[in-house]
């Protein structure tokens, strides 16, 4: 774990990291334990635009969805809230200055291997992949992490934990 900043104010926290590190399923828990609310961006992203992820991907390609995704977290207000990021939010410096500016970014950080364990097909989870469909989970993971480590204010690494336990660990990090 590593903190980079801590300002007064920002009382939600974003979660970001890799397809499969568990945003969306920590946050929930981690929502309970702090007594916060919680938003799946993604789910924001298919409510505002009627598809699915992989539809609108699909329909709009990588450069469209990332603009559309972009939109949707630079229009994002919360308080109190804790907010699971799309894996690929961090391709977008204005969503991610916005995040930034109204909570405490949080990295969860898995390995390689670990990632690989839990991610089975990319082309059905609605993963962009800007290098296009040839692009392999190796060459993802390597073109995300150092975005992930770019934008977070805190790094939890949550290899082989339940997600209670990770959700617990983060929550730690945040106190």
């Amino acid at each position: 774990m590593r903190e980079k900043r801590e300002e007064p104010g920002r009382d939600n926290v974003i979660l970001i990291g890799m397809p499969g590190a568990g945003k969306s399923t920590l946050g929930i828990v981690l929502a309970k334990i702090m007594n916060y609310n919680f938003v799946d961006a993604d789910l924001l992203i298919q409510n505002q635009c009627d598809r699915t992820l992989q539809k609108l991907l699909d329909a709009c390609g990588p450069d469209g969805f990332i603009e559309v995704e972009n939109q949707v977290l630079s229009d994002l207000e919360c308080e109190r809230t804790i907010v699971s990021t799309g894996g690929s939010a961090v391709y977008s410096d204005a969503a991610m200055e916005h995040l930034g500016q109204i909570g405490r970014i949080v990295y969860l950080q898995i390995s390689y291997d670990e990632l690989k364990n839990r991610l089975s097909d990319l082309q059905e989870r609605g993963v962009v992949l800007k290098g296009g469909i040839s692009m392999s989970l190796r060459d993802l993971y390597d073109e995300r992490k150092p975005l992930y480590e770019k934008y977070a204010d805190i790094v939890v690494d949550v290899n082989d934990l339940s997600i209670t336990a990770a959700a617990r660990k983060v929550a730690a990090a945040l106190a």
